[in-house]
C-alpha cells in the first residue's frame, strides 16, 4: 500500500514512523495485528488517536528571562543594610540641622554653630536609631524559611526579632537600676547687670538605683559619652514644683529650689532612644499582621488582643515600682504607650470599615 515499506524478507512490513511536528518528537503507532491496515498519512486536518506517553517537560525562554530579572531586581541584605545606613545618617544630619544646634546670640559679632555646645541628639535622631535598630533586625534577622499560617507560626517566625527586643530592654534596666552614679557638676550662666557671670554647681549623688532627675542612670551616661555642654539646656523637670513658681509651666525658680534644677539633661538621651527604639520593633508587629493575615477580623483581634496585653504589663510594672516617666522613657511608659497607639490604629482600621449597619464589613481600602 502508498507509504508502507517492506523489508528484504517477503510478507514482512515495517511499521511506519509518523513524526508530530507539533510536539516536534517522533512517536511510533504499534499494530494489534500485522493483518490490519496501515494507517494514513499525518495530516494537521485529520485527528488520530495517538498513545499516552510522558511529554518531555519544556522551558519557556520568556518565563526564564522573566524569572531573571526578578532575582535581579530583588536587593540583597548588603545592598538593603547600606540604604539603611545612608538614610539613617540623613535623617540624623536633617536632625541636626533643622535643630540648629546651638547659636551664637543676637549681641555677639559671631555667627553659625558653635560646636562646642551643639546638642547632638534630638527627635529626628531618635527617629533614625530606632528606624536603624528595627530596619536591620528585619534584613538579618527574620527567619524566612518558616510560612506564616497561624498566630503561632507568626511568634516562632520572628522569635529572634523579640530575643533581640528583650534583651535590650534588660541592658537598660540593668543599667537603669545598677549603674553607680557619683557626684558631679556643671557650669550655668546668670546674669548680673550687663555681665555673664558663671556658676558652678555642684550635684550629690553617690547612689544607685535611683530615678530622680540629677541622679539617674540615663542622664548619667549621657554625661559620660556625649558630655554636659552636648545635652538639652533646659529639662523638663525645670518646670516641676521645686523648680517652677509657675509649675508645670516655665517659671522663676523658688527661693529654695536645689541646685539641680538648672543642670542640663537630654530627653533624648542614648539610653531613652535605645528604649523608643522598641516601640519601632512594636509598630513592626502590627504592619506585618496586616500584611500576613488577609482576614480582616483576625487582624483586627490580633492587634486588639497585642494592644491590651501591652496595656497590661505596662501597668503590671507601674504597680511594681516602675513609674511612667517619658524623659527617661521607662519600661512601663514604653508598653503602656505601645499599647494605647495599638488601641488607636486598631480603631482607626475598625471604625471606617462599619457601615450604616455597624456590622464589621470589608475595609473600603
Amino acid at each position: 500500500m502508498p507509504g508502507e515499506e517492506y523489508d528484504g524478507v517477503a510478507g514482512e512490513r515495517r511499521r511506519p514512523l509518523i513524526i508530530n511536528h507539533d510536539l516536534d518528537s517522533s512517536v511510533h503507532i504499534l499494530h494489534q495485528n500485522e493483518d490490519t491496515i496501515s494507517p494514513l498519512p499525518f495530516t494537521h486536518t485529520e485527528t488520530l488517536a495517538l498513545p499516552s506517553l510522558p511529554v518531555p517537560n519544556q522551558r519557556l525562554a520568556s518565563l526564564d528571562v522573566f524569572r531573571g530579572l526578578t532575582v535581579a531586581k530583588v536587593s540583597s541584605k548588603p545592598n538593603a543594610t547600606k540604604k539603611v545606613v545612608l538614610r539613617t545618617i540623613k535623617l540624623f544630619l536633617l536632625g541636626l540641622l533643622l535643630q540648629g544646634g546651638y547659636f551664637h546670640g543676637r549681641g555677639k559679632l559671631t555667627y553659625g554653630v558653635d560646636l562646642s555646645k551643639i546638642r547632638w541628639l534630638g527627635v529626628l535622631q531618635r527617629i533614625s536609631i530606632g528606624y536603624f535598630l528595627a530596619s536591620i533586625s528585619e534584613i538579618w534577622l527574620v527567619n524566612h524559611n518558616i510560612l506564616v499560617d497561624s498566630p503561632a507560626a507568626f511568634v516562632r517566625k520572628y522569635s529572634i526579632q523579640w530575643m533581640v527586643s528583650i534583651l535590650l530592654c534588660s541592658v537598660y534596666l540593668c543599667l537603669l537600676y545598677g549603674l553607680y552614679v557619683p557626684n558631679w557638676k556643671f557650669e550655668h550662666s546668670n546674669m548680673f547687670g550687663s555681665s555673664h557671670l558663671t556658676i558652678i554647681q555642684n550635684v550629690h549623688c553617690e547612689v544607685r538605683g535611683s530615678l530622680e532627675p540629677p541622679c539617674n542612670a540615663v542622664g548619667f551616661v549621657d554625661r559620660l559619652i556625649l558630655g554636659e555642654d552636648h545635652l538639652y539646656q533646659r529639662p523638663v523637670y525645670i518646670r516641676t514644683k521645686e523648680c517652677s513658681v509657675n509649675s508645670p509651666d516655665y517659671g522663676p525658680l523658688p527661693p529654695n529650689s536645689p541646685g539641680w534644677c538648672l543642670a542640663p539633661f537630654d530627653p533624648e538621651g542614648i539610653l531613652s532612644s535605645l528604649m523608643a527604639a522598641i516601640t519601632c520593633f512594636m509598630g513592626l508587629q502590627y504592619g506585618r499582621i496586616i500584611v500576613l493575615f488577609q482576614d480582616n477580623k483576625q487582624r483586627v483581634l490580633l492587634w486588639s488582643v497585642f494592644s491590651f496585653a501591652l496595656l497590661l504589663v505596662g501597668y503590671i510594672l507601674e504597680i511594681l515600682g516602675i513609674p511612667l516617666s517619658k524623659a527617661l522613657y521607662t519600661l512601663s511608659y514604653m508598653f503602656i504607650t505601645a499599647g494605647a497607639s495599638g488601641l488607636v490604629l486598631t480603631a482607626i482600621y475598625y471604625i471606617p470599615s462599619m457601615a450604616l449597619s455597624g456590622a464589621l464589613l470589608e475595609p473600603i481600602c
